[in-house]
């Protein structure tokens, strides 16, 4: 039987830091499901620290951001268990817990040891397995973009700016103001705090075109760790938008006429044996593959749209000419484009790509949007010719909505092959029974427009 002290032996230094001179009151053995919502048990330290793995039902898997449920399994809805192990370099202390609280992440596995083909962790593992298969290292590094809100408790009441230490609600076009991030000194603070105290890196903090819309740079590194890192930013976040009485919200549009949130991804290609940038030749040019990874992009991006945009609401932050992609055009330093080449040195050669939602699931949008990039690689895609100037004057060339994404994801054969097919069928059926509930619903414009002129 393990004890509470081999416990501490195996975390991860900054959990241990926080942890020093106390006990572990509780620790929270947590897994993201699809929509990337933490699920899991929380137990006492010492009843974790005797235990070596945890069972969970497969149909966390199966259920849908309203609490439904999709009809997956051909055999019959058992519920049978998955095998939850954690992931000790995962350990992550939850600050802002009145007691002294681990959140550690696990692995997930069917009971004969396979990995749980639809769990996003897993998806994201597959295609970062198949890169390394080649002796590729990808790179990521994401930003995340998201708004602090005033309290809303009435889902028919539209959503409203926070009020700053001025006593007035945020306004519109503050982009990059550093008064306007002075506004919320309070919860940003919190948020430097958590983040510390997670072991969490944050290479910078500013604010967006929206009223009270933060963005929030990380660190580039391993895929899998940044994807874990954006799972707990937004829990903190929130918790951190809480304490003063706010809330943080991760929706793509959450606020009629403001921008949306992004969650952009900026991509590189490591050779795993030389550790050089495979987009930069040795003369510091662009490389063949470097293109072929933005062609794999241009091709594939329409069919993993509903993943990284994966709900009605995604959709309507794809608007024109404002601060977010209409079509998949790549362009050099060319923020109006889809697919666009930061100015950078040799080593950090990159594409950014510029279409998921910060609601998306942060394992699928990068297993995505990877997956487009590899494809590009291994198939040799040429892209289109670098677009200059404003690329919102070209046409659109992304799905208008979730009922075409689905379409359009159901229809990539080298996508399923890529992030799995199990995964592709569980997602779509869960996708697919949320928008037939949101189909439902009747929306004030239809009541204030339909009632009495149709």
């Amino acid at each position: 039987m393990t004890s509470v002290t081999d416990l501490r032996a195996k975390l991860p230094e900054v959990a241990q830091l926080y942890l020093e001179g106390r006990s572990i009151d509780e620790v929270e053995c947590i897994v993201a499901d699809l929509a990337g919502v933490a699920r899991g048990k929380a137990m006492p330290g010492s009843k974790f620290a005797a235990q070596t793995h945890f069972y969970l039902p497969n149909s966390i898997f199966f259920q849908t951001v309203t609490g439904d449920w999709a009809e997956v399994m051909d055999d019959g809805y058992t519920e049978p268990d998955m095998v939850l192990t954690p992931d000790f370099s995962t350990a992550s202390p939850a600050p802002w817990t009145a007691d002294w609280t681990l959140q550690v992440i696990h692995d997930i596995a069917l009971q004969d040891g396979t990995p749980v083909p639809f769990a996003p962790r897993n998806v994201l593992k597959r295609v970062v397995a198949l890169y390394q298969a080649r002796g590729w290292t990808p790179v990521v590094a994401p930003e995340m973009e998201f708004y602090l809100v005033a309290p809303n408790t009435d889902p028919a009441r539209a959503i409203e700016p926070p009020m700053g230490r001025s006593g007035r609600r945020a306004a519109a076009r503050q982009a990059y103001s550093m008064s306007a991030v002075d506004e919320y000194g309070p919860i940003i603070d919190d948020i430097y705090d958590f983040a510390e105290a997670q072991g969490l890196e944050i290479d910078g903090i500013l604010h967006e075109g929206g009223a009270g819309q933060i963005e929030l740079n990380l660190r580039h590194g391993d895929p899998v760790r940044l994807a874990d890192e954006i799972f707990y930013f937004k829990r903190m976040i929130r918790e951190a938008a809480l304490r003063h009485e706010c809330y943080a919200t991760f929706m793509a549009k959450p606020i009629e006429g403001e921008p949306g949130s992004a969650m952009h991804v900026h991509h590189s290609v490591v050779d795993t044996k030389t550790g050089q940038n495979i987009f930069s030749a040795p003369d510091g040019s662009e490389t063949e593959v470097f293109m072929h990874f933005i062609g794999g992009m241009q091709r594939h991006l329409p069919s993993v749209i509903a993943l990284l945009a994966p709900y009605v609401n995604s959709y309507r932050r794809y608007v024109r000419d404002f601060a977010a992609p209409i079509n998949l055009h790549w362009g050099r330093d060319n923020r109006t484009t889809g697919l666009r080449v930061p100015v950078s040195d040799i080593a950090s050669r990159r594409v950014e790509n510029r279409l998921p939602g910060m609601d998306c699931n942060p394992y699928l949008g990068i297993a995505a949007s990877l997956a487009c990039g590899y494809l590009g690689l291994v198939g040799q895609i040429a892209p289109a010719e670098a677009f200059t100037g404003d690329a919102y004057t070209g046409g659109d060339d992304i799905p208008k909505g979730l009922d075409s994404a689905l379409e359009l994801f159901n229809s990539d054969a080298a996508i399923a092959d890529v992030l799995g097919p199990e995964f592709c069928k569980v997602y779509t059926a869960v996708k697919s029974l949320e928008y037939s509930e949101f189909l439902q619903v009747i929306s004030p414009w239809e009541r204030e427009h339909l009632l009495m002129n149709v």
